[in-house]
C-alpha cells in the first residue's frame, strides 16, 4: 500500500473501527486525474449496500481543471469494487444495530485507485474524550523520550 490520497479523519474520531477492507473504486479518467492531484473529500462520506453494490455516497472528487466533456458530477455515487460474498456479509453486519460502513482512506495501488471501507460502531462522546486523552499522553511520553535522547 503506498501512502494515502485522502485520510477520513472525522471518522477515525468518531467511530469504532471493527473491520477494515480494501475495494476498488469505479472512476471516469478526468476523476483519476483529480485523485492524483489529492483534489478528494471524504469528510462526510458513507457507503450503502443497493442490489448487491457497494456505494460510496457523498465523497467530493473535484472537476479536473483541463477536462472538458467527461467531466461529471463531482458529488455523484459511485460503486465500490468489492466480492460479492464481501459485500454481502459486511450487509448482514450493518443491519445490526448501530454498525456503519464509512471510507477511511483513499489511495493508490500501482496504477488503480483503492478505498479503505470499514465496518465501524459510533464512539459515545465519553470514548472520544478517552482517545484524545490517550493521543495526548502518548504524544507527551514521545516527547519526553526524545528530549530525554538529545542530553
Amino acid at each position: 500500500m503506498s501512502n494515502p490520497v485522502v485520510l477520513n479523519r472525522k471518522a477515525l474520531h468518531d467511530y469504532t473501527v471493527i473491520e477494515k477492507l480494501e475495494c476498488g473504486i469505479n472512476l471516469v479518467g478526468c476523476e483519476v486525474k483529480s485523485v492524483r492531484t489529492g483534489q478528494v473529500n471524504l469528510g462526510d462520506s458513507y457507503c450503502s449496500v443497493d442490489d448487491g453494490q457497494l456505494l460510496l455516497h457523498n465523497c467530493y472528487i473535484k472537476n479536473y481543471d483541463k477536462g472538458s466533456f467527461s467531466n461529471v458530477d463531482g458529488r455523484r455515487d459511485r460503486r465500490l469494487l468489492a466480492h460479492k460474498r464481501e459485500t454481502m456479509r459486511l450487509l448482514g453486519k450493518v443491519r445490526e444495530k448501530g454498525y456503519s460502513l464509512v471510507p477511511l482512506k483513499m489511495y493508490f495501488k500501482q496504477s488503480l485507485v483503492k478505498v479503505e471501507v470499514a465496518l465501524v460502531k459510533g464512539k459515545h462522546l465519553y470514548d472520544k474524550k478517552q482517545s484524545i486523552m490517550e493521543k495526548d499522553l502518548e504524544r507527551d511520553k514521545q516527547r519526553t523520550l526524545k528530549e530525554y535522547s538529545h542530553r
